[in-house]
């Protein structure tokens, strides 16, 4: 159920049954030449809207932006501060609790660790001033990781590769363009650098040759699978009245 295509008094009953939201967290950034931009958001939206599927959920509009670091310089990439991650996902979830909602699941589609670590300094503040509300806070990476290894054939795979590339050639085949060969990073260990493409010139981690619209859908509905035992998990949770303060 997608929130921004729904009714103000639906939206109220949803708030009533303990239905459990959903963020999708996405970003603008670069993603080889082959896919779009938006990747990290519609691998989140495409997913989040299956799990929702499966385990009843309200799907919040998506945030299109986070924070970027490694592919910073990159065209394309438009990154938000941790700072400003942090506040909109702290408002946001202000926000859903006011509408009566409190078990929340944020889904990120970006898997960076400081963006990750912005949200979940936001999201550890609004559970120690809600301790009744139910949170969960995911990336996609780290769930495929769990769920769904055993499909990737490549090994580290995570940025614009086989994994990604799969998702969007099953959610947004039009989007995707000619299959680059596979490419990694050669950041220096511990250091930080300025000119981040000339270690990472293509934007690639993994093999994007791998990828398959097949291989796209068995990912989606094993992640998809994941999400649902959570939410199941989050809504009993604020259903028996026990929160996240048990």
């Amino acid at each position: 159920m997608r929130m921004e295509e729904m009714t103000s008094p639906e939206v109220e009953a949803l708030a009533r049954e303990g239905v459990p939201v959903i963020l999708p967290l996405g970003s603008v950034e670069e993603h080889g030449p082959h896919l779009p931009l938006a990747t990290d958001l519609y691998t989140a939206y495409g997913v989040a809207e299956l799990a929702a599927q499966r385990g009843r959920a309200l799907v919040a509009p998506p945030v299109y932006y986070g924070l970027c670091r490694s592919t910073s310089e990159h065209p394309g990439t438009v990154s938000l501060r941790g700072e400003t991650l942090r506040a909109l996902v702290l408002d946001l979830l202000k926000g859903f609790f006011k509408q009566g909602f409190r078990a929340f699941l944020l889904l990120s589609g970006h898997a960076g660790g400081t963006h990750l670590a912005f949200i979940l300094d936001a999201a550890e503040e609004f559970l120690a001033h809600h301790p009744e509300a139910a949170l969960a806070v995911v990336s996609l990476l780290d769930l495929l990781r769990e769920r769904a290894g055993d499909l990737i054939e490549t090994p580290g795979d995570s940025h614009a590769g086989e994994w990604e590339t799969s998702l969007i050639q099953h959610f947004h085949p039009h989007l995707v363009r000619s299959l680059p060969p596979e490419e990694y990073p050669r950041f220096p260990r511990y250091r930080l650098v300025f000119a981040k493409r000339d270690f990472w010139p293509g934007g690639i981690w993994g093999d994007p040759t791998k990828a398959s619209p097949d291989k796209g859908r068995l990912l989606a509905e094993r992640l998809a699978e994941g999400l649902e035992f959570l939410l199941k998990e989050l809504r009993e949770e604020v259903l028996c009245g026990k929160g996240s303060a048990s």
